[in-house]
C-alpha cells in the first residue's frame, strides 16, 4: 500500500519491512503519513483535548504491535482502529462529557476543513452543516456513528472501514444503510458525497 506524504508517496509496506528489519527511524515516515488523518479521527471519536496524547500512545501501540501486523495489510485502517480503541479508553477513563462545541473545535483544529480564502458566507454555512451534522451524529448509536465517521468525515472506502472496524463489509454496508437513514431523518438536507455507497 502507498500513501502519498505531503508530496510524496510512502510506500508503507517497505517502510514497515525497514523498521522489522531493525531501521526503526524508518517508522518517522508512517507518522508524518497518517498523523492528520489520525488526529481528525480522534477528534470526530470524542477525544476532544486529548486528540493529540491518543493519537501519540496509538502510534506507540502500532509501533509496539508491528510484529503482529499482517503483510500486505494497509496500514491505515490498522493504525486508525488502534487510534478508535484509545479514543474509547481516553473517553471512558476521563469519566466526563465531552461536549458538541469542544468536540466540534478539536475537529476543527485538527485539520482546517475550509480553506482561509474561502468565501465567509460560505464558510458560514459549511461550519453550521458541520455542527448540524456532528450533533446528529451525536444522537446515533456507537457503531452507527463510527461506521459514518469512517465512510464520510475519515473519507475511507468500504474495505478499509471494515479493516478498521474489524467488521466484515456485509456489516459496514447494513450499519452504514441504517446509520444513513437515521441520519435523513434527523437532518433532511443530509446528502453524502457522490459514490460514498459504490462497492469495490
Amino acid at each position: 500500500m502507498k500513501t502519498r506524504e505531503g508530496g510524496r508517496i510512502v510506500d508503507e509496506v517497505a517502510v514497515v519491512a525497514r523498521v522489522r528489519a531493525g531501521e526503526p527511524e524508518a517508522y518517522a515516515e508512517l507518522v508524518r503519513a497518517h498523523t492528520g488523518i489520525a488526529l481528525r479521527a480522534a477528534a470526530a471519536l470524542g477525544a476532544g483535548a486529548d486528540a493529540e496524547d491518543v493519537v501519540q500512545q496509538a502510534f506507540v501501540k502500532a509501533y509496539c504491535a508491528l510484529g503482529r501486523f499482517r503483510d500486505g495489510s494497509a496500514f491505515k485502517p490498522w493504525l486508525l482502529s488502534i487510534v478508535a480503541n484509545e479514543t474509547r479508553n481516553t473517553v471512558r477513563t476521563a469519566a466526563r462529557q465531552r461536549t458538541l462545541a469542544g468536540r466540534e473545535a478539536a475537529f476543527a483544529e485538527a485539520e482546517p476543513l475550509i480553506p482561509e480564502s474561502a468565501d465567509p458566507a460560505v464558510a458560514t454555512l459549511e461550519t453550521e452543516r458541520r455542527t448540524a451534522l456532528l450533533s446528529a451524529l451525536e444522537q446515533l448509536s456507537e457503531e452507527h456513528r463510527l461506521v459514518v465517521t469512517y465512510r464520510y468525515l475519515l473519507e475511507m472506502d468500504e474495505p478499509e472501514t471494515a479493516q478498521a472496524l474489524g467488521w466484515p463489509r456485509g456489516t459496514v454496508k447494513s450499519r452504514l444503510s441504517r446509520a444513513l437513514k437515521k441520519l435523513g431523518r434527523l437532518l433532511p438536507d443530509f446528502r453524502p458525497r457522490e459514490g460514498g455507497d459504490e462497492c469495490e
